[in-house]
Protein backbone atom coordinates (compact mmCIF):
# COMPACT_ATOMS: atom_id res chain seq x y z
CA UNK A 1 0.00 0.00 0.00
CA UNK A 2 1.36 3.17 -1.04
CA UNK A 3 -1.25 6.04 0.00
CA UNK A 4 -1.35 9.50 -0.15
CA UNK A 5 0.25 10.71 3.24
CA UNK A 6 -1.15 13.81 5.11
CA UNK A 7 -0.34 14.99 8.51
CA UNK A 8 -2.46 16.74 10.95
CA UNK A 9 -1.12 17.38 14.43
CA UNK A 10 -0.71 14.35 16.31
CA UNK A 11 -1.87 11.51 13.61
CA UNK A 12 -1.09 10.76 9.61
CA UNK A 13 -3.61 10.10 7.07
CA UNK A 14 -3.42 7.70 4.57
CA UNK A 15 -6.59 6.45 2.33
CA UNK A 16 -6.80 3.23 2.14
CA UNK A 17 -8.74 2.29 -1.79
CA UNK A 18 -10.34 -1.09 -1.43
CA UNK A 19 -12.73 -3.18 -4.27
CA UNK A 20 -16.58 -3.69 -3.51
CA UNK A 21 -15.44 -7.81 -3.60
CA UNK A 22 -12.61 -6.87 -0.61
CA UNK A 23 -15.15 -4.98 1.10
CA UNK A 24 -18.25 -8.05 0.45
CA UNK A 25 -16.09 -10.62 1.54
CA UNK A 26 -13.28 -8.75 3.99
CA UNK A 27 -9.72 -9.48 3.17
CA UNK A 28 -5.82 -9.05 4.65
CA UNK A 29 -3.84 -5.96 3.82
CA UNK A 30 -0.68 -6.21 4.71
CA UNK A 31 2.07 -3.30 4.21
CA UNK A 32 5.25 -1.13 4.47
CA UNK A 33 4.93 1.33 7.02
CA UNK A 34 8.47 3.78 7.04
CA UNK A 35 8.51 6.47 9.18
CA UNK A 36 10.97 8.76 10.74
CA UNK A 37 12.27 8.81 14.45
CA UNK A 38 14.68 10.45 16.47
CA UNK A 39 17.12 8.30 18.00
CA UNK A 40 18.67 9.13 21.59
CA UNK A 41 21.47 11.67 19.85
CA UNK A 42 18.56 13.34 18.34
CA UNK A 43 19.42 11.76 14.85
CA UNK A 44 16.50 10.73 12.37
CA UNK A 45 16.35 7.35 11.31
CA UNK A 46 13.86 5.79 8.80
CA UNK A 47 12.32 2.55 10.58
CA UNK A 48 10.55 0.14 8.64
CA UNK A 49 8.00 -2.45 9.39
CA UNK A 50 4.66 -4.75 8.40
CA UNK A 51 1.74 -3.45 9.25
CA UNK A 52 -1.82 -5.55 9.04
CA UNK A 53 -5.12 -4.54 8.00
CA UNK A 54 -7.82 -7.27 8.66
CA UNK A 55 -10.48 -5.78 6.69
CA UNK A 56 -14.12 -6.85 8.05
CA UNK A 57 -17.01 -7.78 5.84
CA UNK A 58 -19.79 -5.02 5.36
CA UNK A 59 -17.13 -2.04 5.87
CA UNK A 60 -17.84 1.39 4.70
CA UNK A 61 -15.78 3.96 2.63
CA UNK A 62 -14.65 6.37 5.86
CA UNK A 63 -13.98 3.52 7.73
CA UNK A 64 -10.93 4.44 10.29
CA UNK A 65 -8.14 2.33 11.64
CA UNK A 66 -5.85 3.70 13.89
CA UNK A 67 -2.25 2.48 14.76
CA UNK A 68 -1.33 4.32 17.86
CA UNK A 69 2.30 5.91 17.89
CA UNK A 70 3.06 4.31 14.37
CA UNK A 71 3.42 7.85 12.49
CA UNK A 72 6.25 10.04 12.35
CA UNK A 73 8.24 11.30 15.66
CA UNK A 74 7.77 14.74 14.51
CA UNK A 75 10.13 16.51 17.29
CA UNK A 76 13.42 15.41 19.06
CA UNK A 77 11.67 13.56 22.58
CA UNK A 78 8.42 13.60 21.68
CA UNK A 79 6.03 10.65 20.93
CA UNK A 80 5.44 9.27 17.72
CA UNK A 81 2.16 10.23 15.43
CA UNK A 82 -0.68 7.69 15.22
CA UNK A 83 -1.11 6.47 12.34
CA UNK A 84 -4.46 6.73 10.61
CA UNK A 85 -6.07 4.91 7.86
CA UNK A 86 -9.12 5.65 6.08
CA UNK A 87 -10.90 2.99 3.62
CA UNK A 88 -11.99 4.71 -0.05
CA UNK A 89 -14.51 2.36 -1.89
CA UNK A 90 -13.44 1.81 -5.44
CA UNK A 91 -15.60 2.87 -8.06
CA UNK A 92 -16.76 -0.75 -9.40
CA UNK A 93 -18.23 -1.47 -13.19
CA UNK A 94 -21.12 -3.06 -12.24
CA UNK A 95 -22.71 -1.83 -8.87
CA UNK A 96 -23.15 0.65 -6.89
CA UNK A 97 -23.30 0.55 -2.99
CA UNK A 98 -26.04 2.62 -1.21
CA UNK A 99 -25.29 1.64 2.49
CA UNK A 100 -25.69 -1.98 2.03
CA UNK A 101 -27.70 -1.84 -0.51
CA UNK A 102 -26.09 -3.04 -3.80
CA UNK A 103 -27.44 -1.50 -7.23
CA UNK A 104 -27.36 -2.12 -10.91
CA UNK A 105 -28.76 -1.67 -14.04
CA UNK A 106 -29.57 -4.16 -16.12
CA UNK A 107 -30.11 -3.63 -19.95
CA UNK A 108 -32.66 -5.25 -21.70
CA UNK A 109 -34.92 -4.75 -25.31
CA UNK A 110 -38.23 -3.44 -25.37
CA UNK A 111 -39.60 -6.99 -25.89
CA UNK A 112 -38.29 -8.20 -22.71
CA UNK A 113 -39.79 -5.69 -21.10
CA UNK A 114 -43.32 -6.11 -22.05
CA UNK A 115 -42.72 -9.91 -22.18
CA UNK A 116 -40.57 -10.62 -19.66
CA UNK A 117 -37.29 -12.38 -18.81
CA UNK A 118 -34.97 -13.83 -16.59
CA UNK A 119 -31.36 -12.39 -15.89
CA UNK A 120 -28.97 -13.37 -14.20
CA UNK A 121 -26.51 -11.84 -11.83
CA UNK A 122 -23.03 -12.65 -10.56
CA UNK A 123 -22.26 -11.11 -7.37
CA UNK A 124 -19.43 -9.72 -5.67
CA UNK A 125 -18.69 -13.43 -3.92
CA UNK A 126 -18.75 -15.44 -7.29
CA UNK A 127 -22.25 -16.83 -7.31
CA UNK A 128 -24.36 -16.09 -10.07
CA UNK A 129 -28.04 -15.87 -9.33
CA UNK A 130 -31.92 -15.84 -11.34
CA UNK A 131 -33.89 -13.36 -11.33
CA UNK A 132 -37.45 -13.66 -13.18
CA UNK A 133 -38.93 -10.52 -14.35
CA UNK A 134 -42.89 -11.34 -15.32
CA UNK A 135 -44.29 -7.79 -15.04
CA UNK A 136 -44.09 -4.99 -17.63
CA UNK A 137 -40.96 -3.34 -16.84
CA UNK A 138 -41.27 0.57 -16.77
CA UNK A 139 -38.59 2.97 -16.89
CA UNK A 140 -39.22 3.55 -13.32
CA UNK A 141 -39.34 -0.10 -12.35
CA UNK A 142 -37.30 -1.96 -9.69
CA UNK A 143 -37.04 -5.31 -8.43
CA UNK A 144 -35.68 -5.85 -4.72
CA UNK A 145 -34.18 -8.97 -4.20
CA UNK A 146 -33.77 -9.49 -0.29
CA UNK A 147 -30.72 -10.59 1.89
CA UNK A 148 -28.17 -10.18 -1.60
CA UNK A 149 -26.31 -6.75 -1.06
CA UNK A 150 -23.47 -5.73 1.00
CA UNK A 151 -22.64 -7.60 4.34
CA UNK A 152 -23.23 -5.13 7.21
CA UNK A 153 -20.36 -5.03 9.86
CA UNK A 154 -22.44 -3.37 12.24
CA UNK A 155 -24.81 -6.32 12.60
CA UNK A 156 -22.87 -9.87 11.40
CA UNK A 157 -25.26 -12.06 9.59
CA UNK A 158 -27.45 -9.50 8.32
CA UNK A 159 -26.96 -8.20 4.55
CA UNK A 160 -28.68 -5.43 2.84
CA UNK A 161 -30.65 -5.64 -0.67
CA UNK A 162 -29.93 -5.93 -4.35
CA UNK A 163 -31.65 -3.50 -6.10
CA UNK A 164 -32.10 -4.23 -10.14
CA UNK A 165 -32.96 -0.96 -12.48
CA UNK A 166 -33.46 -1.16 -15.97
CA UNK A 167 -32.75 0.53 -19.09
CA UNK A 168 -35.21 -0.02 -21.55
CA UNK A 169 -33.85 -0.66 -25.29
CA UNK A 170 -36.04 0.41 -28.05
CA UNK A 171 -35.34 -0.94 -31.56
CA UNK A 172 -34.03 2.24 -33.69
CA UNK A 173 -36.26 1.67 -36.59
CA UNK A 174 -40.11 -0.32 -37.18
CA UNK A 175 -41.01 -1.22 -40.47
CA UNK A 176 -44.68 -0.05 -41.82
CA UNK A 177 -45.61 -3.48 -41.13
CA UNK A 178 -44.19 -4.04 -37.56
CA UNK A 179 -45.54 -0.95 -36.84
CA UNK A 180 -49.19 -1.66 -37.88
CA UNK A 181 -49.13 -4.78 -36.24
CA UNK A 182 -47.82 -3.14 -33.05
CA UNK A 183 -51.29 -0.60 -33.37
CA UNK A 184 -53.11 -3.50 -33.65
CA UNK A 185 -51.53 -5.61 -30.87
CA UNK A 186 -51.25 -2.18 -28.24
CA UNK A 187 -55.16 -1.39 -29.70
CA UNK A 188 -56.63 -4.82 -28.15
CA UNK A 189 -54.46 -4.32 -25.06
CA UNK A 190 -56.22 -1.14 -24.79
CA UNK A 191 -59.94 -2.37 -24.83
CA UNK A 192 -59.03 -4.50 -21.85
CA UNK A 193 -57.98 -1.92 -19.41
Amino acid sequence: MNPATCSSGNYEYNKLPLSLEELYKGCIIKFRNSRTVFDYRGTTNTVEEILKIEVEPGWKKDTVITFPGKGNQVRRKSAATDLVIVVEEKPHPIFKREQNDLIITHKISLLEALTGKTIKVTMLDGREIEVSVTDIVKPDTEIVVQDEGMPSASKPGKKGNLRINFDIIFPSQLSTLQKCQLKKIFSEVDSYS
